[in-house]
């Protein structure tokens, strides 16, 4: 199994570095306020992937924190609950000793 994962990866550099390589032409970048920047297209490519990888990831790390704290609460409030519960049950076992037997 480790042979055909690496395989795939070995594949898939040799697929992505052959596509750097046919796109080394210059592009031109056109800013606000007349800048520019010229950069090789597969750096243009690799820029753009990596601001949306970063920007999922961003997101995803929001709703993941969000979910955790969701949790944590409801850990508490389950907590709470057994606390009482358990009370609640040792508070009957002590009263139903109390009552006189028929």
């Amino acid at each position: 199994m480790r042979a055909i994962i690496w395989f795939i990866r070995l594949l898939l550099f040799f697929l992505l570095f052959g596509f750097a390589i046919k796109n080394d032409q210059l592009v031109t970048l056109n800013f606000f306020f007349g800048s520019q920047w010229q950069l090789p297209l597969v750096f243009v490519i690799l820029l753009t992937f990596a601001a949306g990888a970063l920007l999922g990831v961003t997101a995803t790390f929001a709703s993941l924190v969000r979910q955790r704290r969701e949790i944590s609460r409801l850990r508490r409030q389950l907590d709470l609950a057994e606390r009482n519960r358990a009370s609640g049950e040792t508070a009957l076992t002590a009263g139903e000793a109390q009552l006189p037997m028929p």
